[in-house]
């Protein structure tokens, strides 16, 4: 097990032999003070195939997600510069970064914690000292079920949404969405990417081979219109989100059910 705050490093390094098939690539940031065990956590990890960034406060974890974009943040509940469940209040508060996955990390197993963490918007919620293993299994799970569904007939799910890339339509509540040919290129452009954001020059790389007339000037107007079909409220979007001065993102959770779904 890796403890917090640990020493005698190379007795609780982990066995990089064991570990099982390497998966495709995926940006963490482990957010602890502890210096030791995210420099251990962080091998451990990108021995299994992901790309590890580390923060050592609150602080630093924000200017990393400033400058970068994260698949899954792994967060210590207790930081120098502030407490891991306000900084997941905060993530959860801003429109940037409210659906982007957090994995808590904490000295304090009580199931009051735990279920704290988890209200306040973290998806999963391990206990220190943890398993090499079992964080590594539970980041794989928990990545697995944030990507869309997509079954043996190509279809994006998230939630209510189904984006059926065989017949080329969206359904919302088993509808179909009234979206044009272009405007579903669009969309499946974004769903395809959950949770990262895409600029228009990313978008428009994208969509290279459609007449650049439909997109030159216009992507703004066909999310809108994209919007008006998949959305509950489209003055209050939550599939199609915009991070202002960056571009767009697809939200990987959208519905109170998408978990379920």
């Amino acid at each position: 097990m890796l403890e917090p705050r640990s020493t005698g490093a190379e007795a609780c390094r982990p066995p990089f032999s064991s570990l099982g098939p390497v998966m495709s690539s995926a940006r963490l940031l482990l957010i602890d003070d502890d210096v030791r065990l995210t420099g251990m956590v962080g091998d451990y990890l990108r021995a299994a195939g992901f790309e590890v960034s580390t923060a050592g406060s609150l602080g630093a974890a924000r200017e990393a997600l400033a400058h970068g974009r994260f698949e899954l943040l792994v967060l210590d509940l207790m930081l120098p510069d502030g407490d891991g469940l306000d900084f997941c209040r905060w993530l959860r508060g801003d429109a940037r970064w409210r659906h982007q996955p957090v994995l808590m990390l904490s000295a304090r197993g009580e199931p009051m914690d735990r279920i704290l963490g988890l209200e306040l918007g973290a998806d999963d919620y391990l206990a220190k000292p943890f398993e090499p293993r079992e964080l590594q299994a539970r980041i794989k799970a928990l990545l697995r079920r944030l990507e869309p569904k997509l079954d043996g007939d190509e279809v994006l799910r998230f939630g209510r949404l189904e984006i059926d890339l065989a017949a080329r339509v969206a359904r919302l509540d088993g509808k179909i969405c009234d979206l044009t040919s272009h405007q579903f290129d669009l969309l499946v452009v974004l769903a395809q990417s959950p949770g990262r954001v895409l600029s228009r020059d990313q978008i428009m790389d994208a969509l290279k081979g459609h007449p650049l007339e439909a997109f030159d000037r216009s992507i703004d107007v066909h999310i809108s219109r994209i919007r008006a079909v998949i959305e509950d409220d489209p003055k209050n979007p939550r599939r199609v989100l915009t991070v202002r001065g960056a571009g767009y993102v697809f939200a990987r959770k959208q519905d109170a059910d998408a978990d379920a779904a």
